[in-house]
């Protein structure tokens, strides 16, 4: 089949705004969109900047806004999408070339609220055990694969960059609600602050775009609630 995709292009070095490039190509349905970049930037365009790595929806590094809407291109099939499919970098990140965004603030929030596990009591013999009751009350946070498609479909996001977005969120409530865990006092402090859980509006897009079926939506209010019963 022909396809027609639409690339919103930019080249920090000679462009002074984005522009549109579209392309024609020979497409199977079952194609998904990475291999419609693949297929210009290694037969057409090799000067197309766009991130991939695992091409299975694992490490999702090739995050992007297909159709408008925040999708991985490795899991995003031609036959579900209207022609022509138009491909743009995430919306409220910087653009540094194509569709390549800087991720440097995105990190910079994950990292601040200490998604590792904190617990200063003595090592035990064995590793620290959890009952699947336990276990369950955090499963679905530690999908998270830092994709940053939550981030990117928060419009609240978009217009306070002090937001930590989704994304962080969703990580601090997996160790938060992590009964070996000792840091949930510091995680709940932190996103008490000015650009933390507050700025969420419950618009739900988040828990739409997120590739991985987590509750990203619910997770905030959960953390929300523990913020202002003051426990986890």
């Amino acid at each position: 089949m022909q396809v027609t995709l639409r690339i919103k292009r930019y080249n920090p070095e000679r462009d002074r705004e984005a522009r549109w490039e579209e392309y024609q190509l020979e497409a199977e349905p079952t194609d998904r969109v990475l291999d419609l970049l693949n297929k210009v930037k290694w037969e057409v365009d090799g000067t197309l900047a766009y991130r991939r790595s695992c091409a299975h929806g694992i490490c999702g590094s090739d995050a992007m806004v297909i159709n408008g809407k925040a999708r991985l291109a490795c899991k995003t099939l031609v036959k579900d999408l209207r022609q022509p499919i138009t491909v743009e970098p995430m919306y409220g990140f910087r653009v540094k070339k194509d569709l390549i965004v800087d991720f440097e603030g995105f990190f910079a929030a994950y990292r601040s609220i200490k998604p590792y596990l904190i617990n200063d009591d003595p090592e035990p013999d064995r590793e620290r055990l959890q009952s699947p009751e336990d276990r369950e009350r955090f499963d679905d946070t530690t999908k998270c694969i830092l994709c940053g498609c939550c981030t990117t479909s928060c419009p609240s996001f978009w217009a306070n960059p002090e937001y930590v977005g989704p994304a962080t969120i969703v990580n601090a409530h997996r160790f938060i609600f992590d009964s070996r865990d000792k840091g949930a006092a510091e995680r709940l402090r932190i996103l008490n602050a000015r650009g933390g859980v507050w700025r969420c509006r419950t618009i739900f897009n988040c828990t739409e775009a997120c590739p991985r079926g987590i509750e990203v939506t619910r997770a905030i209010q959960e953390v929300k609630r523990a913020i202002l019963l003051g426990q986890r």
